[in-house]
């Protein structure tokens, strides 16, 4: 096992562990949106799960960094709650808040995160720019929101995971990317019809069961 000191306090893990995952493990809570356990290689693309690790010069994700022994790590400093706040509020200036009308309303990772760094969902200081699509339906059984979506990248990662082949995959670039459906042919995705797994890891609730459907 290995012995890290994370804001004062002794943990012990596994080797491999992730420095995210550890600190989850332990009661230690850091904001994270893209991270799942399960990932070999953590794509850091949400930018929040920043700490401080003695020795390093800056800040750096922990979703992509191994714990080592006498590793000594800080979560809570000006520096990495600094570059939280920012990376949160760009990710809000592209998201549709409508929280009561959301299915994630209360179970949803935005709420929990602007909860504990105590920020409104709503800033201020950015503009608010949404895509001209609110919702997409080429999908036979499965609803897209596109300006609810913070392209987490969770939905992919669990369809590949489920099947033997990823049926969803980002298209599109920069501001315009969006997740897509392979082909959006009814056929190719029968398999939706009998798994939601997308459905269920979605943080934000972009992705949901059309209403009349049979899955």
């Amino acid at each position: 096992m290995l012995k890290l000191l994370v804001d004062k306090k002794e943990i012990k893990v596994k080797a491999g562990t992730t420095l995210l995952q550890a600190c989850l493990d332990n009661g230690i809570y850091i904001p994270n949106l893209c991270f799942l356990k399960d990932m070999k290689n953590p794509p850091a693309s949400c930018r929040m799960c920043f700490v401080e690790i003695e020795g390093e010069s800056r800040p750096v994700t922990s979703c992509n960094i191994e714990a080592a022994d006498g590793m000594v790590v800080k979560t809570d400093t000006a520096a990495v709650r600094k570059l939280q706040r920012t990376a949160f509020e760009l990710l809000l200036s592209v998201h549709h808040v409508d929280c009561l009308q959301c299915p994630a309303n209360k179970k949803c990772d935005l709420q929990h995160i602007a909860k504990f760094m105590k920020i409104g969902l709503k800033p201020k200081r950015l503009d608010h720019y949404l895509k001209d699509t609110e919702i997409e339906q080429s999908h036979p059984c499965l609803d897209y929101y596109p300006n609810r979506c913070i392209l987490c990248g969770k939905c992919i990662h669990v369809c590949r995971r489920e099947g033997d082949q990823a049926f969803i995959s980002f298209a599109k670039k920069g501001f315009d990317t969006v997740i897509s459906f392979y082909g959006e042919d009814e056929k190719l995705l029968q398999p939706c019809e009998s798994c939601i797994a997308c459905v269920d890891i979605c943080p934000v609730g972009a992705l949901v069961i059309r209403s009349g459907s049979d899955t």
